[in-house]
């Protein structure tokens, strides 16, 4: 592997590490508002149809590569990467400014709820810098590490993406 190879998968990992370490301070160390408030109370609703189009981006985006169609594969992946970055910004300003969501539901649908979060949770932690690396391989024109990357990176995007919109679902309609 060569030294760019390894600047970027590294980079990758320390860019996640400073962004978990961020979302943990401020969804849950950081003191939570008294009253929780109303405003910006439909990011949740933008978040989910971020969500929906990185799914779509990536879905399209796998189609297009499988077809040979590079340049709608390329246009497709950063979409995606867009989409899923708007999604963060917006979740922190929600986060900040609401805090935490606290899951109402009882019964089957709580342990529903916290399967499909503790999954979205983990498997973002590892798709992060999974994503960044398989970006980054493509930038440095090293496609072979790319496409072996992308075997892993996009079923976990794709299920962090879909498990997004599910949450938001169980939120509204049980939380």
């Amino acid at each position: 592997m060569t030294t760019h190879n390894r600047s970027v998968i590294g980079g990758s990992i320390a860019i996640s590490v400073v962004a978990f370490a961020f979302l943990v301070w401020l969804i849950y160390l950081k003191q939570q508002p008294a009253v929780h408030s109303q405003a910006l109370s439909f990011l949740p609703a933008v978040n989910s149809g971020l969500n929906a189009c990185s799914a779509i981006a990536l879905i399209t985006g796998v189609w297009a590569i499988k077809r040979g169609r590079e340049a709608l594969h390329k246009l497709c992946m950063v979409a995606a990467l867009a989409f899923s970055a708007v999604f963060l910004v917006t979740y922190i300003i929600y986060h900040a400014v609401h805090g935490d969501t606290v899951f109402m539901g009882e019964g089957s649908v709580r342990w529903i709820y916290f399967f499909v979060l503790i999954s979205h949770i983990l498997l973002t932690i590892g798709g992060l810098p999974l994503i960044l690396s398989t970006f980054g391989m493509a930038l440095l024109g090293n496609f072979p590490i790319h496409k072996k990357l992308a075997r892993w990176t996009f079923p976990i995007w794709l299920y962090v993406s879909v498990t997004g919109v599910l949450i938001y679902f169980l939120l509204k309609f049980f939380g």
